[in-house]
């Protein structure tokens, strides 16, 4: 199971991002004798869509993986950032959210770990609560398996 945040708010940007370059170009092919002032609205699109292109970056480059007996958690790009947990020793399982991320079924996930600081955090993913119960069921499945390996105690 791959886990990564919601691009939900990102495509929501990039279609306000064309919205906002239609207007404009509606506007300006209404009266196309504007003054060279009101030219520089179209900047405030392009600097929208290049926040929105970092974010869409930074949320692609972070994931939780779920596979056999193993949570991996990965962030980064240039430099990457790598954390692997037995499912056997997540302990607890957090779930956030706002009304707003509420209404759009988003929220945020906090794993605790056994030992140390220990916590995993990733923030607006899909279904958060769906996710954080998938992820106690492995947890206690894990828990509750026998050890694999068919080594025996000789007396």
């Amino acid at each position: 199971m791959l886990i990564r945040p919601s691009l939900k708010f990102i495509n929501a940007c990039y279609v306000l991002v064309l919205l906002m370059i239609v207007a404009l170009s509606v506007y300006y092919a209404v009266d196309p004798t504007k003054r060279d002032l009101e030219r520089w609205l179209f900047l405030l699109p392009v600097l929208l869509l290049f926040f929105t292109l970092f974010r869409h970056m930074q949320r692609r480059l972070e994931k939780i993986t779920l596979s056999g007996d193993r949570l991996k958690y990965e962030a980064g790009l240039f430099s990457k950032s790598t954390r692997t947990v037995e499912l056997e020793k997540v302990q607890d399982v957090r779930v956030e959210q706002s009304l707003t991320q509420r209404m759009f079924s988003i929220g945020d996930l906090s794993l605790e770990t056994a030992g140390g600081t220990s916590r995993i955090a990733m923030a607006s993913i899909d279904n958060p609560q769906d996710v954080a119960d998938h992820i106690l069921e492995l947890a206690r499945a894990q828990r509750t398996q026998p050890p694999s390996g068919d080594v025996s105690p000789r007396l």
